[in-house]
């Protein structure tokens, strides 16, 4: 790793999404957002649904949207395992919002405790992405 740069990589079932040198790198931690710098302290968190930026300098030079997984940091840098993955610039808003119209409805017919939490997460994972490709 050079001097003054995190490690970062990202890694989703289907591929690897990155594996760069950054200034700062921002995750949605379930508890909330962090950042992580160079010599950052060691850490786990679950992730929620959301944005991960990659700062270079004061800069955001990529950011890749997440629907859950988790991250660790070391001594090495920051690794995100996520349950999916995709860079921002690639939601199209249309199929994203069709997606959150279809979670809603199957919410609201959801029969089990189970079936509504899983509900629930996808209306959340798809509230999350058309956020994320409004805001860039």
């Amino acid at each position: 790793m050079a001097d003054g740069k995190v490690a970062f990589e990202l890694v989703a079932p289907e591929r690897l999404l990155a594996s760069i040198e950054a200034d700062m790198v921002v995750v949605p931690g379930a508890e909330g957002d962090f950042g992580v710098l160079p010599n950052h302290a060691p850490l786990m968190s679950l992730l929620r649904p959301g944005v991960i930026a990659v700062y270079q300098g004061d800069q955001v030079e990529r950011r890749l949207f997440v629907d859950g997984g988790f991250a660790e940091v070391n001594e090495r840098g920051c690794t995100v395992l996520a349950e999916r993955a995709e860079p921002v610039e690639e939601i199209a808003v249309e199929t994203a919002r069709q997606d959150l119209r279809d979670a809603e409805e199957d919410l609201g017919d959801a029969k089990t405790d189970h079936e509504r939490e899983r509900m629930a997460r996808l209306v959340e994972i798809a509230r999350a992405r058309i956020e994320a490709a409004e805001a860039s």
